[in-house]
């Protein structure tokens, strides 16, 4: 087995996490204090309306682009730059549908009720894992592979599960590298999108297959209706300086490519391929399906696909916002779609603008498209979806701003906050905030937990804050606690207890391995530190990735992949009583030459379902042994 460090899985999971740089930002006093440091920045609520007609959005989009084209196209030296794929989270609970069905796990998700994609999923009676570009459907109770089918587009790579239906999504290749013909002279979206339907009632089979050109985002499954986010920007071949030609002969040729190109430059388009092959094309959304706010760069689109788990694939019925976006968070009733990408190349703001974070939200409480109700902005930057929590009726949100420019020997001029939003109208508005956390430092990890918020920041200590949110115009600061280290994904435990997911560190800051803790913040005003385990040199997929942390409550298990000193991977195995940590083990695959290491574990009945790219293992709850090993190849 080759063995791997823990940069280049860094590296290889990279795909799957939210990476979040501060923009530039104006310079903030660096002083403590629970009041506003620096001039206050408060919510800004953004108005969306209908373009209404292809005539009218045409003539918007060639205005609003006009502006931010050079000689290299869009986004500086020719190319733009964008994050990876969501991350995600929540709790594991414990399901039993019927007698026959055992008590399991399901992925650790934000929100209770609110599925997330992710590379495996069990209802208790099979386990249904997608890699290399094929499902595969595993029988609990023989604990045996009893259907596989490959999946016909893309590197999907994500899947969700509905009674006898998987949904599997991820990132594909856009339409002009697949071949496929585009109306108008500017071909295909660099990056496109993939949707397989698949039926699970007897052996896998394909049910049809959308192709988006676009990238995809995330998505959010509330019962059997799945709501899929994709990002697009316009297909147009930029003229470079390249060859003889001067960089003003290119500017002017792309302001002509941008005069000149049809709505169809703009729009996404969508290939749909049905079981028996058939394939139909077209444009993804009607232009009068299409808001923008009054003030926008025309670079790119966020489109909200539906899907019917119980109906026929079909094009997910887009509703598209002029709009960017990488975060989304999501709720029974609520979709959020959040962008924090402040300095793109082609905004060419001043460099003292303050970061902001503009967020979308969906009602998604009918059957049907979702419909835009809000729009708002706040200042700073998101971790990742965490960063977000809605709450009776309001949405809070915690934000690092500042300017950190990268000196070691010089603290950086950040804070961090948490700003509550109502919506008004079409707007979220600003009814509360807090800040003046972390000065000096950046958010680490967030969790909220009904009334009240955790944050932690970090550069060379970890300050964990407990925040009272009861009431949405007054939240404060109540409590704060300073260790080394810090925890980049928190997780309630009940009785007043936080599970904490990150890194040990020096005094200095140097990170040291991983380290799960253990926080009684029972009482808010004094969170303390009652446990922790440490495994030096080791980091584990779930500091950036939620979904890879596992806690079983009914066992006192906490399970989560992690990656040695040596290289090697596997899954951790704690148990948590009396408040502390306990190790039962590290379980192990014997993998490819190129397997990266467990991603994931399932408790289902009394066994532990381990997942890695060579294959599934399961070992009994109680003592760890190896009860079957089902290999991918």
């Amino acid at each position: 087995m080759r063995r791997w460090s823990w940069g280049a899985r860094a590296a290889l999971f990279g795909g799957a996490a939210l990476v979040v740089g501060m923009s530039a930002a104006s310079a903030v006093p660096t002083r403590a204090g629970d009041g506003r440091v620096g001039p206050p920045i408060e919510a800004v609520p953004v108005d969306l309306v209908s373009f209404g007609t292809c005539e009218t959005a045409l003539a918007g989009l060639r205005a609003a682009v006009a502006p931010h084209v050079g000689a290299y196209g869009l986004g500086g030296r020719g190319f733009l730059t964008t994050k990876a794929g969501g991350e995600m989270a929540a709790e594991s609970r414990a399901q039993a549908d019927s007698a026959a069905v055992p008590e399991h796990s399901t992925t650790n998700v934000h929100e209770a009720g609110v599925d997330e994609p992710d590379l495996v999923k069990t209802d208790g009676k099979r386990v249904v894992t997608v890699a290399d570009g094929r499902l595969r459907v595993l029988d609990v109770a023989t604990r045996r592979l009893t259907g596989t089918v490959d999946v016909p587009a893309g590197h999907a790579s994500q899947l969700l599960l509905h009674e006898d239906r998987a949904l599997v999504v991820g990132a594909g290749e856009g339409f002009a590298e697949r071949g496929i013909a585009v109306d108008g002279p500017y071909g295909g979206y660099g990056e496109g999108s993939s949707v397989t339907l698949v039926d699970l009632s007897g052996e896998p089979r394909v049910l049809g297959t959308l192709t988006v050109d676009g990238r995809y985002v995330d998505a959010r499954q509330v019962g059997g209706v799945v709501r899929v986010v994709v990002h697009s920007g316009p297909r147009l071949p930029w003229v470079y300086p390249v060859d003889g030609r001067s960089e003003a002969e290119s500017l002017i040729a792309n302001r002509e490519l941008v005069a000149t190109a049809p709505i169809g430059s703009w729009l996404p388009r969508y290939e749909l391929t049905s079981a028996d092959g058939s394939r139909s094309e077209g444009q993804l959304v009607a232009c009068d399906r299409i808001s923008h706010p009054a003030d926008h760069s025309g670079t790119s689109m966020l489109s909200v696909l539906t899907f019917d788990f119980p109906g026929d694939l079909g094009t997910g019925d887009a509703v598209t916002l002029v709009a960017d976006g990488d975060t989304v968070y999501g709720t029974g009733a609520s979709l959020y779609v959040a962008d924090d990408h402040h300095l793109r190349p082609m905004t060419r703001f001043a460099p003292d603008t303050p970061a902001t974070t503009a967020i979308h939200q969906f009602d998604v409480s009918r059957p049907g498209p979702p419909a835009h109700v809000a729009s708002g902005r706040v200042a700073g930057t998101l971790l990742n979806q965490y960063s977000l929590s809605e709450h009776q009726g309001h949405l809070r949100v915690a934000t690092t701003s500042g300017d950190a420019p990268g000196i070691p020997e010089r603290a950086p001029a950040t804070q961090s906050a948490v700003t509550v939003l109502k919506r008004d109208g079409a707007r979220l508005v600003e009814v509360g905030k807090v800040d003046g956390l972390g000065v000096g430092e950046r958010i680490y990890g967030v969790r909220f937990a009904g009334p009240v918020g955790y944050v932690v920041t970090f550069r060379q200590v970890d300050p964990l804050y407990t925040l009272d949110l009861s009431d949405p115009a007054r939240p404060r600061r109540v409590g704060e606690l300073k260790i080394t280290g810090y925890s980049a994904y928190l997780h309630p435990a009940g009785d007043g207890k936080l599970i904490g997911v990150g890194q040990e560190a020096t005094e200095r800051g140097r990170a040291t391995g991983t380290q799960v803790s253990l926080f009684d913040v029972s009482d808010p005003a004094a969170p303390t530190k009652v446990a922790g385990h440490h495994l030096p040199g080791a980091g584990s997929e779930a500091e950036f990735d939620p979904h890879a942390f596992l806690y079983w409550p009914a066992r006192g298990l906490v399970v989560l992949p992690v990656v040695d000193a040596t290289g090697a991977g596997g899954v951790l195995v704690l148990r948590l009583g009396g408040g502390a940590f306990s190790a039962l083990g590290t379980v192990r695959h014997d993998g490819s030459t190129y397997d990266p290491g467990i991603r994931r574990a399932l408790v289902v009945g009394d066994d532990l379902w381990t997942v890695s790219a060579a294959g599934v293992a399961v070992d009994g709850v109680d003592g760890l042994a190896r009860r079957a090993w089902v290999p991918f190849t």
